[in-house]
């Protein structure tokens, strides 16, 4: 039936992510006894204070469609939001709201990619942004890096990809999948380059920003000479646990604020009321509120990274943030486990499935083949679980 479907969606992969954790799902439901560690979800819950608005919203009847770039209150939250986190000052004309921050990226591609037009993406990158970029008639080009580097692009390497094609560069910190956060420093090199190059935009990924263990944050638009080139993208699924409720925001050139409401407008229209209601008190909020999960976060990324370390043959880094490790597996490429070859990272992922009962995430779909990403969003139990099984399937 392929010829029936568009080549765009022939062309488009499936999301490596939630097809492992389908696939986790499926074998759950078979009675297997997985762990999965495969989806970026936090495993806590909504707060309180954020649930007791969303509950106010529906008993004031926020029932009606809203404005497509978001209600205005929210807008001024998001405002304050940038201003206090993040010294970033948008006004409303620079915000849109959109039904998560997915949806914000694919808004901006479809707005500023002509085909052809290419897109620096530092590699590893999370997976959504390749396929989004290639259905906007855009050209990725991966900039690799390795866990010795701490998987983050240099600005030398950032220069020589750069070609009179490139439009865009488009990366996030803390990074998912690896959980390297740039300093300020690293990103003044990188600001130094681009300087070069006054026609090239940036997407800010900081939806990870306040799961981060390094003490400071550096958003790439306070950067002198490139706010008005950035594009900073967020939302409240990850820090709020908020997932769910579907709402992503961006602050960017009004032109392009503009440009990504007139999409959106004929797309989806305005994301969901109540979670947008909801939203206003979560942004409003002082991040200490986040303290003890950012705790709990970091807790089990030590545990991790104990355990991964005392494994031969696995090599990683200490991730700055989010709630990911990325260890380079590569020293079991051309290995037999167990009667099955191990011939590259989609290969050992499968094995840690079958044999372990472990899910993770081939780095193959993060532009990384020697890796896989493992998400520690869950009990500190399961993780040692998960490792002890693992250590056993390697032995």
């Amino acid at each position: 039936m392929n010829n029936v479907l568009s080549d765009r969606i022939n062309n488009l992969s499936t999301s490596q992510t939630l097809a492992m954790a389908a696939l986790a799902r499926e074998l759950k439901a078979q009675g297997k006894d997985i762990i999965s560690l495969s989806l970026g979800e936090p495993d806590f819950n909504t707060p309180d204070f954020v649930k007791e608005a969303a509950k106010k919203a529906i008993d004031e009847n926020y029932s009606t469609y809203t404005p497509v770039d978001g209600y205005m209150d929210l807008k001024e939250a998001i405002c304050r939001k940038f201003k206090r986190d993040n010294n970033l000052d948008y006004k409303p004309a620079n915000v849109v709201v959109s039904t998560g921050a997915k949806q914000s990226l694919y808004n901006v591609a479809q707005v500023m990619l002509n085909d052809g037009d290419e897109v620096i993406l530092p590699a590893p990158y999370w997976v959504s942004y390749y396929e989004i970029i290639k259905l906007s008639g855009g050209v990725p080009v991966e900039v690799p890096t390795s866990v010795d580097t701490d998987f983050k692009m240099t600005a030398e390497q950032l220069e020589k990809a750069i070609t009179p094609k490139t439009k865009m560069m488009w990366f996030s910190s803390p990074c998912n999948p690896s959980g390297s956060v740039y300093n300020r420093e690293e990103l003044t090199a990188i600001g130094k380059v681009l300087e070069k190059h006054p026609n090239i935009y940036i997407v800010s990924d900081e939806i990870y920003e306040h799961i981060n263990f390094s003490g400071t944050f550096c958003s790439i638009g306070t950067i002198p000479g490139l706010f008005d080139r950035t594009i900073t993208v967020n939302g409240v699924a990850k820090a709020f646990a908020m997932t769910g409720w579907r709402i992503g925001y961006i602050g960017a050139p009004e032109f392009i604020a503009k440009a990504c409401t007139k999409m959106q407008g004929q797309v989806t229209s305005g994301a969901n009321s109540i979670a947008q209601r909801a939203t206003i008190t979560a942004v409003d909020a002082d991040p200490s509120v986040l303290n003890d999960m950012v705790a709990a976060f970091k807790n089990r990324r030590d545990l991790v990274v104990g355990l991964a370390k005392a494994i031969p043959g696995i090599k990683l880094n200490v991730p700055e943030g989010a709630f990911y490790v990325f260890p380079d597996v590569s020293s079991f490429f051309g290995k037999t486990l167990r009667g099955k070859l191990i011939a590259n990272a989609d290969d050992f992922s499968m094995y840690l499935l079958s044999e372990a009962n472990v899910a993770t995430v081939t780095g193959d779909a993060f532009g990384n083949p020697n890796c896989i990403r493992i998400s520690y969003a869950t009990s500190e139990a399961l993780l040692t679980e998960a490792f002890k099984r693992i250590k056993e399937a390697l032995a």
